[in-house]
């Protein structure tokens, strides 16, 4: 009879629901203990570095035990949630989930079939191969020393000497200064190997007694900073989430790609009229239509006539990658920070499909439900500032991508058209770049011909 009930309680884990994410803050419970659920139920909601996400249950049973509370973060692959699958309402068989490694692998074969329910659903298998704390997981429902069981495991540790992660840059620097990444603890974002981190090993390796050291000597630093810290005047809110992942990113990209601004002003008055014309079409009817439209679409066709801005670096390889397809990234602010969607295949949509697809983009991203997957794979970007009032800027490069288009506010202005002064709708583009991919004559033709685009709107047909 105890075997049949530690049998019939299942635990639901944590899922890669991004690509290489290691950990979710459960943002919302939506079953309770004793509640029935059903395969396919949505059982909660978890915001990681990329997204808001929900996730569903792949069985039907009743909720026995939610694992943790709202607002924690939770490692990829610890159990969120144990379901009795027997159908039965007796809450004493809860303690009996430590019994489960046994039909874990049972588990792990039904997400299996279940690829399209959810972005990185079914693709546990795969991306825990890129983890060291696969061990673990198996210790997860016995008791929470389980989370911290990447000490006891270290003695396994072939996943970590097989594959540590760190840039050539800095593989080569522990190379010349004799240090193993294998014995080295990470300290970037998912678990890469830094410079510091590299320099850190070396210190300490010859003090041994040492190394315990800063770590005691760090704990009661903060206490007195919390001593002077105002806490009627000065608010600390925690780095997590959305937020983090932007500030990481943009550091990343900030200290690796060496960026390079342009800038232009142009007239687009005409754009402006096109615009108004284009909300009286038939075939607009639905659809928002504003200058980012036909910004949007200037870049496309300057892409089109420039392709060798539409590239990539692979550092690894020491190769550019020349991509022959364009997922137009559209920055956009949201409550949780600032998201990075892309439009995928951008250069093959008819203006029509451009505006429905950034209309749903736009939508998608102020609910929160945009998903990892409509985040990664980006070529270029275009960041519409001028939505605040602000002229220009010099936009960060999304990573991975080889330029961005800021855009700025269109005003009216005076402007020598035709030999007179008149008023004229002017703005301000600005096109960040790697300079490694695109040098500036490249860059500068692509600036020049999206402004000559926008000022003389017919090209979109005349260079399409």
């Amino acid at each position: 009879m105890t075997t049949m009930t530690e049998a019939s309680v299942r635990e639901f884990k944590m899922p890669d629901v991004g690509e290489g994410l290691t950990e979710a803050e459960i943002l919302k419970w939506y079953v309770q203990v004793g509640d029935t659920v059903t395969d396919g139920q949505v059982v909660c909601e978890v915001e990681t570095a990329k997204a808001a996400v929900e996730l569903p249950i792949p069985y039907d049973g009743v909720v026995r035990e939610l694992r943790f509370a709202e607002g924690t973060t939770v490692d990829v692959g610890t159990a969120i949630i144990a379901v009795d699958v027997s159908g039965g309402a007796a809450p004493e068989p809860a303690p009996a989930a430590p019994a489960e490694p046994e039909p874990a692998p049972a588990e792990e074969a039904e997400p299996q079939g279940r690829t399209p329910v959810l972005v990185g659903y079914g693709v546990a298998a795969s991306s825990t191969k890129r983890r060291p704390r696969k061990g673990p997981e198996v210790a997860v429902a016995a008791a929470p020393a389980g989370l911290n069981g990447h000490g006891p495991a270290a003695p396994a540790a072939a996943p970590v000497k097989e594959r540590p992660l760190a840039k050539p840059p800095v593989r080569k620097l522990a190379k010349d200064l004799g240090v193993d990444l294998a014995r080295v603890v990470p300290s970037g974002p998912d678990g890469i190997i830094t410079r510091e981190d590299v320099h850190a090993a070396v210190a300490p390796a010859e003090p041994v007694v040492e190394a315990p050291v800063p770590a005691p000597a760090a704990v009661p630093a903060p206490a007195p900073a919390a001593a002077g810290y105002d806490f009627a005047r000065e608010t600390r809110i925690p780095v997590k989430g959305v937020r983090k992942a932007t500030a990481q990113a943009m550091i990343g990209s900030a200290f690796t790609a060496p960026h390079v601004t342009e800038f232009v002003t142009v007239d687009v008055t005409r754009t402006m009229k096109l615009v108004e014309e284009l909300k009286q079409d038939k075939e607009f009817q639905g659809l928002r239509v504003n200058p980012l439209l036909l910004i949007a679409k200037a870049l496309l066709v300057a892409i089109k006539r420039n392709p060798e801005v539409n590239a990539s670096w692979d550092e690894a390889a020491q190769e550019i990658v020349l991509k022959h397809y364009v997922n137009l990234g559209i920055a956009a602010a949201t409550p949780r920070g600032l998201i990075v969607p892309n439009i995928k295949d951008a250069q093959d949509k008819t203006l029509p499909q451009l505006s429905a697809a950034l209309g749903e983009l736009v939508s998608t991203a102020r609910e929160g439900k945009t998903s990892p997957a409509a985040m990664q794979g980006g070529t270029v970007t275009i960041t519409n500032v001028g939505v605040f009032g602000v002229d220009t800027g010099t936009p960060i490069l999304n990573p991975g991508e080889s330029a961005i288009l800021a855009v700025g506010a269109i005003k009216l202005q005076p402007w020598v058209h035709k030999g007179k002064v008149k008023p004229r709708q002017v703005t301000t583009l600005a096109l960040s770049f790697d300079h490694r991919l695109v040098d500036g004559e490249l860059g500068s033709k692509v600036l020049a011909d999206v402004a000559a685009i926008l000022e003389q709107p017919k090209r979109l047909i005349s260079w399409a």
